[in-house]
């Protein structure tokens, strides 16, 4: 009774819901001394079916190790990951693979250049058992092919014969090989040429129209995030600092760091250019986090209170929460 219930949640309200997440790496220090890399500390958050939440942050934030983590690609150190009211864990994640995909990063180095187009998005159909016969297979294959935007002669070829965004439609075909629920798109756009990225974002919103599929939308650029998110996190050294939707984000941010990444949008019309703020240093080590908020050694703001006490992940208004002690109130140092 107790390994059936693998800790279910009665009717869930999320179709993924995400608490303390944590991602620490082992860093070799010295003699026998390992210390953690805190790639992923703590970050909670819930998406819905159908919805895109964003996730933004400078390079080496945890964007990436979020995504892999929830996909069990690299196991996580502790929190919760809960999927249609089913805790995941290394046991069941196998049962689960069919409804959780990821689109990477790099559509050079993702799919195997030894196998041809139909091998890669046929491996998923193999893996699960999708069908019934080999005709049922090359048939499938073509469905996807067409999904995407390229054709069944393409299922000969391989991957090298491709351009990036052709490469990045073929990746995107394997994950939907499995019919999933939910995507992690780990920045899909960002190795594409300007000219093709929109061709692929537009892709996304249609498929995921067409079949209802959750994203967790990875990226760098804040204005790739505005066209495709519901809701938007920003992340700063492994944790979560400002979660809402993007209308609120975007027109009233209260994270200092939200504000400097939103400041530095290139705008063509003056009147919706925002005040520079420029950050000062680089990101600190997330093998030493600063103590207190780990924001404080580049904030305008930061007083000793940064300095020594955590904010607290808290909801300034429905829907929108905000790791700042200052959030909504004037500085009083």
């Amino acid at each position: 009774m107790s390994e059936q219930l693998e800790k279910q949640v009665s009717q869930p309200e999320h179709l993924l819901e995400v608490r303390d997440l944590k991602q620490y790496f082992p860093i070799h220090t010295g003699w026998f001394q390992n210390t953690p890399l805190k790639a992923v500390d703590g970050v909670s958050f819930t998406i819905d079916a159908g919805e895109t939440l964003g996730l933004v942050g400078e390079s080496g934030c945890g964007k990436t190790t979020v995504g892999r983590s929830l996909l069990h690609l690299y196991k996580p150190t502790g929190g919760e990951v809960i999927y249609k009211g089913v805790h995941i864990t290394p046991k069941n994640i196998a049962q689960y693979r069919k409804e959780m995909q990821i689109v990477f990063q790099d559509p050079y180095s993702s799919l195997n250049p030894r196998m041809t187009v139909s091998d890669i998005v046929g491996e998923p159909l193999d893996i699960h058992h999708l069908y019934a016969s080999k005709k049922e297979r090359d048939e499938k294959i073509a469905h996807l092919l067409n999904l995407v935007g390229l054709n069944s002669d393409h299922a000969r070829r391989y991957a090298h014969e491709f351009s990036g965004g052709q490469r990045q439609r073929i990746g995107i075909a394997r994950a939907l090989a499995v019919n999933p629920k939910f995507i992690v798109c780990d920045e899909p756009v960002s190795a594409l040429d300007v000219s093709i990225q929109s061709h692929i974002l537009n892709l996304l919103r249609e498929l995921q129209q067409r079949y209802h599929l959750a994203y967790i939308f990875i990226s760098h650029a804040l204005n790739v995030v505005s066209h495709m998110s519901d809701r938007v996190g920003v992340m700063y050294l492994g944790q979560m600092v400002e979660l809402a939707g993007k209308e609120v984000i975007y027109d009233a941010p209260q994270h200092p760091y939200t504000k400097a990444l939103l400041s530095a949008i290139p705008q063509i019309d003056e009147a919706d250019r925002r005040q520079r703020v420029v950050l000062q240093g680089d990101v600190p080590s997330p093998i030493q986090p600063p103590s207190g908020c780990r924001f404080h050694t580049r904030c305008a703001q930061a007083c000793e209170r940064c300095k020594t006490e955590a904010p607290a992940f808290r909801q300034i208004a429905p829907g929108h929460f905000v790791a700042c002690h200052f959030a909504q109130e004037a500085p009083q140092c």
